[in-house]
């Protein structure tokens, strides 16, 4: 049996927990093999949408966001570290200080995803911000990442310095906030199920059962 299935993965660059709920889907898809066939389809959301082009340093971010102690944001990070460390991702240690406006690298996603590759992309971004501490707002950050993952770079520099896909990702933006999605990630399959968060292995095994069992 090899039943098809349309996954919308709703999530941000910048968030940590959206990489790690990726490498934990993707390894439920692997446990899964040939019954079923994944078609993935990465949809923006914006955590700081109004996050200025210097971004903020990310602990005093974190803490007034969320209103957590020095204590619980260190125990936080930690946590989110090891989560990563058992899904097959790296969280670089003391590599990442900021927190940035992720618009540009959402209109990049959305070209990537004409081109065939934006899982890809995705995977390379994550990279760059959370393990190598790089500014996934930066032009020169974008287009590098861009090239390593089989993309032109004349190009994604041509569309950064303008306003193409834009709109496109506005629109899609408001329809996920419309359905109720405010928070990330939110993994919706086949258009009508939804896992918010990343959940653990067993959750997005059975669900993918689940669905294709009833198809």
């Amino acid at each position: 049996m090899n039943t098809r299935i349309r996954i919308d993965f709703v999530s941000d660059v910048s968030c940590p927990w959206c990489a790690v709920g990726l490498q934990t889907l993707e390894a439920a898809l692997v446990l899964l093999g040939d019954k079923v066939k994944a078609e993935v389809h990465f949809q923006p959301f914006e955590l700081n949408p109004k996050m200025p082009a210097e971004g903020q340093e990310i602990s005093a971010h974190l803490m007034e966001k969320y209103g957590l102690t020095r204590d619980q944001y260190e125990q936080n990070t930690e946590a989110m570290r090891e989560r990563g460390e058992r899904v097959g991702f790296t969280f670089g240690v003391g590599k990442r200080s900021r927190i940035y406006n992720t618009f540009d690298a959402h209109r990049l996603l959305h070209w990537a995803g004409l081109e065939g590759r934006q899982q890809t992309l995705k995977h390379e971004l994550f990279k760059t911000y959370f393990t190598d501490g790089e500014d996934p707002s930066s032009h020169d950050v974008l287009v590098g990442v861009a090239e390593r993952v089989g993309l032109n770079g004349t190009r994604a520099r041509e569309i950064l310095l303008s306003d193409e896909f834009g709109s496109e990702v506005r629109e899609l933006e408001r329809y996920y906030l419309d359905q109720g999605i405010n928070a990330v990630p939110s993994v919706i399959f086949n258009e009508r199920q939804l896992i918010r968060g990343a959940q653990p292995l067993d959750v997005f095994v059975e669900a993918l059962n689940h669905i294709a069992d009833d198809q």
